[in-house]
């Protein structure tokens, strides 16, 4: 036997110890469990934040344009 189907056999041996070991059965309950707990909070996405994040900047943006065209506006009324 050569070493890649050496390597290869044992890599699959391993893996297939992982699977049926309780190690295995111990990381899906705490899977499930934090999954089960996380739903119960009230989270966003990654997906979810990065949009608000750009609408927030976005309307910060359009927010201090309007504050300068205000006081444009208004050194314009305060002018004789």
């Amino acid at each position: 036997m050569d070493k890649t189907n050496f390597l290869n056999d044992l890599q699959a041996k391993l893996s297939q110890a992982i699977e049926n070991s309780p190690a295995k059965d111990i990381e899906r309950n705490v899977k499930a469990m934090l999954t089960q707990g996380f739903s119960r909070l009230d989270l966003v996405t990654r997906e979810e934040f990065d949009i608000q994040s750009q609408v927030l900047a976005k309307t910060r943006a359009k927010l201090e344009t309007l504050e300068a065209r205000l006081a444009e506006l208004e050194a314009l009324l305060k002018k004789p």
